[in-house]
């Protein structure tokens, strides 16, 4: 009875306290400074969100295997050169080439991951090497700004409809399409099972290595469609675009209440995450705070998270 009482305990505090935590966020940030409240002011932080969250809501159905993807940011930034590139000439096609290279790109991590045996992080951290590299031998190793004749086909990225910016409404479409995935399809649901335990989702007849797969592909999909809007909303490409995104979209994701060890999580929470990192990110710059030390803030809230989130039981010891 006292076992069950704490574990509800613990269930209560990894589904509100995301919540509470943005909402303490706003509230302490809006106090300090009343211009974070005006709506101009949120609605470019939704728009700043949409991009992180798009990439944080690819890694989640890794991580919700048990997995991680560390190659994201090249694949976004790939992408972003995909797009500068090409899209004066292929037009709307440049956008789904650039997604299709991203979802090719996940492929190979989890052919790599699960055929060769490779642990995750190191399998997407030398494809996410690959794909710098490759970024910077078609970028000449400069960024490409896009032209007139690029940029007629970045509306949907850049346009705003009714006083709301497009890129907001990319987000949503991407939140609706990732949850069904997540929540209601036997992707979904063996998803929670193998990162519950793999051992017994085998067992079940669930066929593992094919789930594992098909979630660094979502992954590596999902971070090229974040490259493409950072290319649209920066009118450019560069192979060190998202460089800085890996961390804190991994934050997003655990801040929210997905957790690391997998098993535990939403789309939903990545969304949150998302959100409170964006606060964070924010929030700083309107307090006066070093841009530079937003990195130092993000390292320690993701351990924060972890420590709350992290299920000790599927790791006795700790390597």
């Amino acid at each position: 009875m006292k076992r069950a009482a704490t574990w509800l305990r613990s269930h209560d505090l990894r589904n509100w306290l995301p919540l509470a935590t943005l909402v303490v966020l706003v509230v302490l940030v809006g106090v300090a400074q009343p211009s974070f409240l005006q709506p101009a002011t949120l609605l470019d932080l939704a728009s700043d969100t949409a991009v992180l969250f798009i990439l944080a809501t690819g890694v989640t159905f890794v991580i919700m295997l048990g997995g991680i993807d560390l190659s994201i940011q090249s694949v976004a930034s790939l992408a972003s050169v995909v797009v500068a590139l090409t899209v004066a000439r292929l037009g709307y096609g440049s956008f789904v080439l650039a997604i299709a290279i991203g979802a090719l790109a996940g492929l190979g991590s989890g052919i790599v991951h699960v055929r060769l045996k490779i642990p995750s992080f190191i399998a997407t951290l030398a494809m996410g090497g690959v794909l710098f590299s490759a970024a910077l031998v078609i970028s000449k190793e400069r960024s490409i700004t896009l032209d007139d004749a690029g940029r007629a086909y970045l509306t949907w990225i850049t346009g705003n409809a009714l006083g709301v910016p497009d890129v907001i409404a990319v987000g949503l479409v991407v939140l609706v399409a990732a949850h069904i995935v997540q929540a209601h399809t036997r992707f979904g649901r063996y998803s929670a099972a193998i990162g519950a335990g793999e051992p017994a989702a085998y067992a079940s007849g669930v066929k593992v290595s094919r789930q594992k797969i098909i979630a660094f592909v979502l992954s590596s999909g999902f971070a090229a469609l974040a490259g493409v809007i950072l290319a649209g909303r920066l009118a450019s490409g560069s192979p060190t675009l998202a460089a800085e995104l890996l961390l804190p979209s991994i934050a997003a994701v655990v801040v929210g209440g997905t957790a690391i060890t997998g098993g535990v999580g939403s789309i939903w929470r990545t969304l949150v995450g998302a959100l409170i990192i964006s606060v964070v990110r924010i929030g700083m710059t309107f307090l006066g705070i070093n841009i530079f030390a937003q990195n130092i803030v993000f390292g320690a809230v993701l351990i924060g998270a972890v420590a709350i989130t992290i299920d000790r039981s599927k790791i006795p010891i700790v390597k």
